[in-house]
């Protein structure tokens, strides 16, 4: 594609979140950035959420895994299914009980001061690498298709894209995020869907050819129940359930745009559908793949394999096909996609990572106005320097990302897991003091305990991970309780 017209859609693409945070930001108050004053339509809260939950890295890395994951992530999706009827029950009730800007501050009101920071804290290494891990990829594209051209380096690429999401998103925070992931779904999934269209027409396929195609193919295997594969189906349903709980129920980025809502039945029914939105749209790019690999191999398109014949480097199929072989329309879809991806995941990251640290460690609820402003924007910068970090250290990761999020995450949101289910299914209470050593050892012990298990016996925890971690929390904290 010319780099001219790339230049001309990214900076088109950039005006209209500008226009949006235009007017986003009028009549704002003190709180707006936080809080979006809590007048969201739940419905657009809904269908927002699935972008920022999707991210480039499902843009481009389901579609990839499936060559050497088959549809076994699917498993994982089913789990996430259940974990959503649990947050929406469960959790959402809790913090609108609370009234919540911070979700973290329930572990205050259980445990005490030291849970409730090590909570928060977690959440902001969890949350700070999910969003240079997704970010890393988009930029990854952009730097191709764009950056390059111009001789920018990656590492002023990275920072350009930071600047551009700080432009729109500073003044009046999760109030325009809200409206600008809804846009940019819309472009992610239109973006997918392009890219079907265009695979189907350039091999003859119908609709119900292409259906065929899918369900036929040798990688459309949705069940494994091979007990030490890290893709064993009650592995994958058990950590889809749990990672969803934590992810999304534990996480400051996503229930701050849930805590929206005009009141508890909208959150509710804005998870309901977003959770039924997201699985759809995670299985519609199960299919994708499918179909990119079909093309490929009609095409006589070589893909790099190892000696084992794993596929190397799949997070580069999509943006390869879409880019170089499937035509200008294709491109421009795949691009815009990438870009609303890239913007999506990052801008509501930093917002969430800077709502957490403020309320959570600078207590801003009781500042003045002028002194919420300056720290809320001296911690917004500061969170960016931290996401463009971990990117440059990242940068030369091979694979696809979304695995390695999921692994990441394992560890980091597990502590958080186990705090949260040990506060809410026992009335024990703990020595407050305690908590930060045992959230740190949880990890370290799950991963001495997987490590151990893979090379001797075989078995791989996969995902699965977090459900040990908790567990190991779980306990940790019974250690530590009060005597009576």
């Amino acid at each position: 594609m010319n780099a001219t017209l790339i230049l001309v859609i990214v900076a088109s693409y950039f005006g209209v979140l500008m226009l949006i945070s235009h007017f986003t930001s009028k009549n704002r108050s003190d709180e707006t950035f936080f809080t979006g004053d809590r007048k969201s339509p739940w419905f657009l809260v809904s269908f927002g959420m699935v972008g920022a939950a999707l991210s480039g890295v499902t843009f481009v890395s389901i579609p990839g895994m499936v060559g050497n994951n088959n549809f076994y992530f699917f498993q994982f999706i089913l789990g996430n299914v259940v974990g959503f009827v649990f947050i929406t029950f469960v959790l959402i009730p809790l913090y609108y009980k609370l009234k919540l800007v911070s979700i973290y501050g329930y572990l205050k009101e259980r445990f005490g001061i030291k849970t409730y920071k090590t909570g928060s804290l977690f959440f902001l290494v969890s949350q700070s690498f999910g969003a240079a891990l997704r970010l890393l990829l988009a930029a990854k594209i952009l730097q191709f298709a764009l950056f390059d051209t111009y001789h920018i380096p990656f590492f002023l690429s990275v920072i350009i894209i930071l600047v551009l999401v700080w432009l729109y998103s500073n003044k009046s925070g999760i109030k325009t995020i809200v409206w600008t992931d809804t846009l940019q779904t819309t472009f992610l999934i239109l973006g997918a869907v392009v890219t079907i269209y265009s695979i189907t027409t350039s091999l003859h396929l119908s609709f119900a050819d292409s259906i065929h195609e899918v369900v036929n193919h040798k990688y459309f295997k949705v069940f494994n129940w091979d007990n030490k594969s890290g893709n064993n189906f009650y592995k994958q349903f058990i950590s889809g359930i749990l990672i969803a709980i934590a992810m999304i129920g534990l996480d400051q980025n996503m229930m701050q745009k849930t805590l929206t809502c005009k009141n508890l039945w909208d959150a509710q029914k804005n998870t309901l559908v977003y959770s039924l939105i997201l699985a759809i749209t995670q299985f519609l790019f199960l299919g994708l793949g499918v179909l990119l690999y079909v093309y490929a191999k009609e095409q006589g398109i070589s893909l790099p394999v190892d000696a084992n014949g794993t596929f190397l480097n799949t997070d580069t199929l999509f943006p390869n096909l879409a880019l170089n072989y499937l035509g200008q329309i294709a491109g421009i879809s795949f691009l815009i996609g990438i870009i609303a991806a890239s913007f999506s995941s990052v801008d509501s990251a930093l917002t969430a990572l800077t709502t957490s640290f403020t309320y959570d460690f600078l207590d801003i609820s009781h500042k003045s106005s002028k002194e919420k402003k300056i720290l809320k924007n001296r911690v917004l910068f500061g969170f960016s320097t931290v996401v463009f970090i971990i990117i440059m250290v990242f940068s030369n990761s091979r694979g696809d990302v979304i695995s390695l999020i999921f692994k990441v995450a394992g560890y980091t949101y597990g502590p958080l897991l186990g705090l949260y289910l040990f506060g809410m299914f026992s009335k024990i209470n703990v020595k407050d003091v305690w908590v930060p050593v045992i959230c740190v050892l949880a990890p370290l012990v799950t991963y001495g305990l997987s490590v151990y298990f893979k090379t001797t016996h075989n078995f791989d925890f996969g995902f699965v991970s977090i459900a040990v971690n908790a567990l190991l929390t779980g306990f940790g904290l019974i250690l530590v309780k009060k005597a009576k």
